[in-house]
């Protein structure tokens, strides 16, 4: 799985981008235990995640300081 882009994710509404980032969490969770049991063969995939995480965390605390700062 590519990374998912920046700019694609300022696109996304604020219900989109929590949708998205509660499913990258669970996605993550489900990845990290498959690491753990030695099932997983791509382990670059949960730095893909992770960094994506981070990326849509960033967007929406972006979000809450422009509201609170008008």
């Amino acid at each position: 799985m590519k990374p998912r882009k920046m700019a694609d994710l300022l696109d996304l509404t604020e219900q989109e981008l929590f949708r998205l980032l509660a499913e990258s969490k669970e996605t993550l969770a489900k990845q990290k235990f498959q690491h753990a049991l030695k099932q997983l063969q791509d382990t670059t995939y949960l730095k893909i995640l992770r960094k994506d995480i981070a990326r849509m965390n960033t967007i929406i605390n972006n979000r809450k300081e422009a509201l609170q700062n008008g």
